[in-house]
């Protein structure tokens, strides 16, 4: 059942829809289930068949991130070997555990992609401005990761046209058989814990589309072109021009609580 296990422990099976200020979703218990995703536990997205790692120079960093007790732990990637997923907002994990029944760390981990270490975290963000090309090391891993039970969070930072181009381009080599398809917003993604019924950018009347990669049907990938990255809640990062989502903290929850369900 890959990730549902987690979702039975956190979510109901069913949502009620609401309006988007309102979750549907009833707060979680007072004491919830023990962390899956500590340092000691076993891996809760499947592991690769062989360590895509090997032979790479540098050691994984020892990275601070989100809290080891919490229930769900959500990384941040580092990949192309030198960039990061920093200027991503955590924000939308605090809202996530104060109107859904999700328990989750406050911060996020940094993992490098072609570490043995993604596979502890069932949720994984990636964003980053300019051209990149990810190592055959990190695509095998990437592949693994998503075809086993874990999820990407993927987003332009600044809506960077170099970085959508090259995250298209390294998709399509990861699994040329799938695309990414506009995700409509009748897509149960955009109706977990928020009833989303729009999508709205700091350009206004530009529009936007989310899209997704699925895999035997189920969601995968997740990926905006536009900013999903709430930089407004971070620390050295901004916009710079770019037509951020604005409420993409409502649509961060959403997805996290969606990968975690379905």
């Amino acid at each position: 059942m890959g990730l549902a296990a987690i979702a039975l422990v956190l979510l109901p099976a069913a949502f009620a829809a609401s309006s988007e200020d309102r979750p549907a979703i009833p707060v979680k218990s007072a004491a919830p289930a023990e962390s899956p995703a500590g340092k000691d536990a076993a891996p809760v997205v499947a592991p690769p068949a062989a360590d895509a790692s090997a032979g790479k120079p540098m050691a994984d960093p020892k990275q601070v991130g989100g809290e080891q007790g919490s229930v769900v732990q959500v990384a941040n990637l580092i990949y192309a070997q030198v960039k990061s997923s920093k200027c991503f907002s955590d924000h939308f994990l605090i809202r996530a555990e104060k109107d859904s029944a999700i328990s989750t760390s406050r911060r996020f981990h940094a993992v490098k992609l072609d570490s043995d270490d993604l596979f502890q975290y069932p949720f994984v963000i990636m964003t980053g401005e300019g051209a990149f090309k990810l190592p055959e090391g990190e695509r095998a891993n990437l592949k693994k990761y998503c075809e086993n039970g874990g999820f990407l969070l993927a987003s332009a930072g600044c809506s960077s046209k170099e970085w959508d181009k090259s995250l298209r381009d390294e998709l399509t080599k990861i699994w040329p058989e799938a695309k990414l398809q506009k995700l409509p917003l009748t897509h149960p993604v955009f109706h977990t814990v928020y009833d989303v019924k729009d999508i709205r950018t700091s350009h206004g009347g530009k529009s936007t589309v989310i899209e997704g990669l699925s895999l035997k049907d189920k969601l995968v990938v997740l990926y905006s072109q536009d900013g999903l990255n709430d930089t407004a809640n971070t620390t050295g990062c901004c916009c710079c021009g770019g037509n951020e989502i604005t409420n993409a903290e409502q649509i961060n929850v959403n997805v996290l609580a969606y990968a975690l369900t379905f």
